[in-house]
């Protein structure tokens, strides 16, 4: 059965003053889109108004997010300070983001880098990886190694380098491994979910205030294979 976010089940991986942390599942939307649907952030905003009596509404900042089909870590600020310092951290890429993925098919090496350039179609919101450098195309690099072997299946972690649209998606079914559920990067078939194993894990970063260097884990989202890759 899915598990749809409310303010009063959060999965909060870390909360102070200026930064919240959460566990993102599959299905929430970090930010509002065309779809309507509430946004995490938003709920998490009534979260924090409801856990400290805020009379007007609560300030989140959004720092960064995850696709909609993709769980684990998301950080907002709680304050504009924070949003600030945590921006310019991010666009100087002084923060470091680990994700694990499910792939199809073995990957053509136990661990490498891959670098693409990619192109993004936002008219049906997907990226397309070209091997040389193609108009309109970013550079896009991420580094993986295999971690677990299924029967089935690959398990990877991996370390991006760069922060490109559909990025781990894209790259990994350039190289004939798609990510397991992921059908509009080539997956045989959907996950009962409808999301994708794709788990932000890790997320090591400067706290925006108190400056000390700050490392997040996300437990991946209960289900048979992220059970058996986590043991």
């Amino acid at each position: 059965m899915k598990i749809v976010s409310t303010p009063e089940n959060l999965q909060i991986l870390h909360e102070d003053n200026h930064i919240i942390v959460i566990n993102k599942r599959v299905g929430d939307i970090v930010q509002g889109d065309q779809t309507g649907d509430m946004p995490l952030s938003e709920i998490v905003k009534i979260y924090l108004k409801n856990r400290y009596n805020k009379p007007g509404e609560a300030y989140l900042g959004v720092v960064h997010r995850l696709d909609r089909p993709t769980s684990g870590i998301v950080l907002f600020a709680k304050t504009s300070k924070a949003l600030t310092r945590l921006n310019e951290s991010f666009k100087n890429r002084e923060t470091q983001k680990t994700y694990w993925a499910v792939i199809k098919n073995a990957p053509p090496k136990v661990e490498d880098t891959l670098e693409h350039f990619l192109v993004r179609n936002s008219k049906n919101n997907t990226s397309k990886a070209h091997k040389k450098e193609v108009p309109n195309s970013k550079k896009a690099k991420l580094s993986y190694k295999l971690f677990h072997q299924l029967k089935t299946y690959s398990a990877l972690e991996i370390d991006l380098h760069t922060g490109r649209h559909h990025q781990i998606r894209c790259q990994l079914a350039a190289v004939g491994c798609p990510i397991k559920g992921d059908l509009k990067y080539g997956a045989d078939r959907s996950n009962p979910d409808g999301g994708i194993h794709l788990h932000a894990r890790k997320l090591t970063f400067t706290h925006p205030v108190t400056k000390e260097t700050l490392t997040i884990i996300a437990p991946t989202p209960p289900d048979v294979i992220w059970d058996e890759v986590s043991k």
